[in-house]
């Protein structure tokens, strides 16, 4: 069966937003893994209290647990972020804090910054919304760019987004943008519910196919490895099998009681990834 390397996995403070960012650090080193997908949200590190002196505190917490940050995800679903917004005020102060993101990432170490599409009205046509989304990205990406911070893109379901939810629609914005500093997030409920398969997300990609949330779902939501229908399995075994060579994590959301219990959720999925892993590769 082909495998992953075990490097690869990288830990996550997704359902953890209820606990002490220190005690998530603790625990995930304690999963034995080495770095993280840093989830920008209250109370660990969101956009709107990320002070100097609050990203250096959240640095040294990595630091101290031997973590260093793989990507900063600032929530931007949830949030009042939206860099597509048809507020111009609003769009103008999503784009600034995501200037700010590029800055917080180059303070972190962090090779990424997370990046989705964001949203038009409902009830306007998609071009104009689509354009804006272009414009603000380009330029975020260029502040990015600048603090030597590479960008990931990652399409969202048709709730969460009316501009990019399928990896057809994602290679299109990559192409309107034109920034060489992005890379592309296949994540398993978004590819599943799109229709798109793990062979067609490296076909269009390539070596940009950089970062994959591997979470199960019914085909939608974002749950534990098991308690969807999703053949996560195979997923895997397929990006083992066409090279990826990039990270994967975790994303468990869709149920109530993995904020509740997250060290539970992420142990269910580190046991079903276990086989899965070639824990005899080193990195390179």
């Amino acid at each position: 069966m082909p495998q992953l390397a075990a490097h690869q996995l990288i830990g996550a403070n997704f359902s953890f937003q209820h606990f002490p960012f220190d005690e998530v650090a603790r625990t995930i080193r304690g999963f034995g893994l080495r770095e993280i997908e840093l989830w920008g949200i209250a109370q660990h590190l969101d956009l709107f209290h990320a002070t100097d002196a609050r990203v250096e505190s959240v640095r040294r917490v990595l630091a101290d647990n031997e973590l260093s940050a793989w990507c900063f995800t600032p929530e931007q679903v949830l949030y009042p972020i939206n860099i597509a917004s048809g507020d111009a005020a609003l769009r103008q102060d999503s784009i600034e804090r995501f200037c700010r993101a590029a800055d917080i990432c180059a303070a972190l170490g962090a090779r990424y910054l997370f990046l989705t599409p964001g949203r038009g009205y409902e009830s306007e046509p998609r071009q104009p919304a689509w354009d804006r989304a272009v414009g603000s990205i380009g330029e975020i990406a260029r502040r990015a760019a600048a603090n030597g911070v590479r960008c990931l893109l990652e399409p969202l379901q048709r709730f969460e987004s009316n501009l990019v939810n399928d990896a057809a629609g994602l290679r299109q914005m990559l192409h309107e943008v034109g920034a060489e500093n992005i890379d592309v997030v296949l994540d398993t409920v978004a590819m599943a519910t799109a229709g798109d398969t793990v062979a067609g997300y490296v076909d269009l990609f390539g070596s940009r196919l950089a970062h994959v949330h591997l979470v199960d779902g019914t085909p939608g939501g974002h749950l534990v490895w098991g308690e969807g229908t999703l053949p996560l399995g195979h997923y895997v075994s397929e990006l083992a099998r066409l090279g990826y060579a990039g990270k994967f994590t975790f994303e468990p959301f869709g149920n109530g009681s993995y904020a509740l219990d997250p060290v539970k959720a992420w142990t269910r999925c580190l046991g079903a990834i276990a086989p899965y892993l070639n824990r005899a590769t080193v990195p390179a």
